[in-house]
């Protein structure tokens, strides 16, 4: 019987730790409540004086070291009831002074503290109210850019001209406004160019359509074309642009533009370029034949100083073929030719 009622005393004293340490007051804790003489007066260090009051710490901590002196029940894990283990920072502070539970302090919400981030701190100052000008996306800014693929000088066997071909942009990633300019000049003037303004399209990741009108100047009379043609990025990362064009006096016209960028180095990079034009009927004011009327193929070397300013070097072969073989026969000339180029490449 003794050693029953000391394993009752141990057991009550461990529940009654546990409790206050949790936060939570047992009933006959309370000084509101009565309290069980049979259980108040078998837990060793209370005084029944003290029945019906706030339960002293000194006389629970006095209880525990007599708990802990007494033989291990083995039906009892202590691992949680261990005295040794400080309470933790955060239960301490949610307690308040009487033991009875927690504070409304420690309860989350209400103003955030003076030292808390700023939610638009990053915004860059723009907002969901009328502050202008707003950031909009999806597809709602125009840009532009200029774009000088080739501005060089040709050197053939007893002449020296220049070359340029442009390509100008101004719009949004799906419609914009394209410009083309290609054309030479010998002595200052001009023997031959195309100027091209068109309407660009998206119609898939990397290709645009192109609707528009060209117009040839130079030397002979001018001619103006309809156009339309696709540009774009195609498999193995040849950059291709393509046009047919239609003129007046059932005029016709196909123009095959075709690059290739290889990279020796990230700045020294070797380009191979193919352009021909196609004509539907003969032209004789301008010594154009029907078929293949010419055929381009050069190759260039370039260093990229910066993306944007690269200056090259290249070899390119000019040829003529068909009725336009001919015509430039018939002027003195020759149906083909090798030329040594150099230039500049940029775009901003």
């Amino acid at each position: 019987m003794k050693t029953n009622r000391m394993n009752s005393n141990k057991q009550a004293t461990l529940l009654m730790v546990t409790l206050l340490a949790t936060g939570i007051t047992p009933v006959w804790a309370q000084s509101d409540a009565p309290m069980d003489h049979s259980t108040h007066q078998s837990m060793p260090g209370m005084d029944m004086k003290d029945a019906g009051q706030p339960m002293d710490h000194s006389s629970m901590n006095h209880s525990m070291d007599q708990a802990t002196d007494q033989p291990n029940d083995p039906s009892m894990d202590h691992s949680m009831h261990s005295t040794d283990q400080p309470m933790d920072k955060s239960m301490s502070n949610s307690m308040d002074h009487s033991g009875h539970g927690m504070t409304h302090g420690a309860m989350q919400g209400g103003s955030a503290p003076a030292d808390a981030r700023d939610p638009h701190a990053y915004s860059g100052g723009y907002g969901f109210g009328e502050t202008p000008p707003r950031l909009r996306l999806a597809d709602q800014h125009n840009f532009g850019s200029l774009w000088m693929n080739r501005f060089e000088a040709v050197r053939s066997d007893d002449n020296t001209s220049a070359t340029y071909d442009l390509q100008a942009w101004y719009g949004r990633d799906y419609d914009r406004v394209v410009l083309k300019a290609e054309g030479d000049v010998d002595n200052g003037e001009l023997e031959e160019g195309t100027t091209e303004l068109l309407w660009g399209h998206a119609v898939d990741t990397y290709w645009d359509l192109q609707l528009g009108f060209r117009y040839d100047s130079g030397e002979g009379p001018d001619r103006g074309w309809l156009a339309l043609g696709v540009q774009g990025l195609a498999p193995y990362w040849f950059e291709i642009d393509a046009t047919a064009y239609v003129g007046d006096e059932g005029r016709t016209a196909v123009a095959v533009e075709a690059e290739y960028e290889l990279l020796l180095t990230q700045k020294l990079i070797l380009q191979p370029r193919l352009e021909a034009n196609l004509y539907g009927k003969d032209d004789p004011e301008l010594a154009l034949g029907a078929g293949l009327a010419d055929l381009s193929a050069g190759i260039r070397l370039r260093y990229e100083i910066r993306r944007e300013f690269a200056p090259y070097i290249g070899i390119e072969w000019l040829g003529k073929f068909g009725d336009t073989a001919d015509y430039a026969r018939a002027a003195g000339g020759s149906k083909d030719e090798t030329v040594a180029v150099a230039g500049v490449r940029f775009w901003f």
